[in-house]
């Protein structure tokens, strides 16, 4: 990174860009400012950023982070849903780093609703994700762009261990499936509270992803999101139990489970993403109901 002095946010001006903004941080939509500097740089080292990379952020804020990407990647796309943020977002990079100016895009829209980016397609996803839609826009942005094929995010502690989460680990459950549906997770450092404002009631962690592919299965990414949704809903029953409304039945549930070579007494949480593509493909096929008149 080259950014020199008076190139990144500070403590001050974060607070200076709100007031002229009239912006109060809501909880609503996860607004907690990084107003550190060398958090930014940390991230951008972490997720291993160089001038071929195209990044897309998920919620710039007053752009933080933002300004730190730009200043060492090829190009970046932000996706901000506020209006007040997103359109104080390109002035503060215009500012603050003219030179690259022209290698960052805004894009205006809820993140869970974009379908596609300007510019290049994005290779990397580095983003300080809001705590309460954290998972969803994760899932989203990797179903959305197959281009990405790396990502640092950085997330409620808590929200961090349930996606680097393993099979076995009593904090493993549906982010942890889904997400190893599209990459491989792990935990990539811890972040305290006194780098956001206003401060947050928990701690923060970094989750680097390496996209893969999904396990061989003839079955769809949603008919196996289904039975993961089905295993966890009701985390203390067996299989045979927990995925009786799925299959149909107890007993199909058990049949599915032997043709999947999983143990029905199991739960949910011993299972890995492949355990569940082969369930998937074993649902008992559901009799259609008969065509009448009336």
């Amino acid at each position: 990174m080259t950014a020199g002095p008076g190139t990144l946010l500070g403590p001050s001006d974060v607070r200076e860009l709100a007031a002229a903004l009239g912006l109060r941080p809501t909880k609503q939509r996860g607004q907690n400012f990084v107003i550190d500097a060398n958090t930014v740089r940390r991230i951008v080292r972490a997720a291993d950023i160089g001038e071929d990379d195209a990044v897309v952020e998920v919620g710039p804020g007053l752009g933080s982070l933002t300004l730190a990407l730009l200043d060492g990647a090829g190009h970046v796309t932000a996706v901000e849903i506020d209006d007040v943020l997103a359109a104080a977002l390109p002035a503060t990079i215009a500012a603050r780093l003219p030179a690259r100016a022209g290698r960052f895009a805004l894009v205006h829209e809820d993140a869970m609703r974009v379908t596609a980016l300007p510019g290049p397609p994005p290779d990397a996803l580095v983003a300080n994700l809001p705590y309460n839609v954290a998972v969803p826009v994760l899932l989203h942005m990797l179903a959305t762009f197959p281009s990405i094929r790396r990502g640092l995010i950085m997330v409620q502690s808590e929200v961090a261990d349930r996606l680097a989460a393993a099979p076995g680990s009593k904090v493993y459950g549906v982010p942890s499936v889904k997400t190893a549906w599209y990459a491989e997770a792990r935990r990539a450092g811890s972040i305290g509270r006194s780098v956001f404002w206003p401060a947050p009631n928990v701690d923060s962690g970094l989750v680097a992803l390496v996209r893969r592919d999904p396990p061989p299965t003839t079955a769809s990414r949603a008919d196996v999101f289904a039975v993961v949704d089905a295993a966890f809903a009701q985390r203390r029953k067996t299989l045979r139990s927990a995925l009786a409304g799925w299959a149909g039945s107890p007993a199909a549930a058990e049949a599915a489970c032997a043709a999947a070579g999983v143990p029905s007494g199991a739960r949910g949480e011993a299972l890995s993403v492949a355990d569940f593509a082969r369930l998937a493909e074993h649902r008992p096929v559901r009799n259609a109901p008969s065509a009448g008149g009336s």
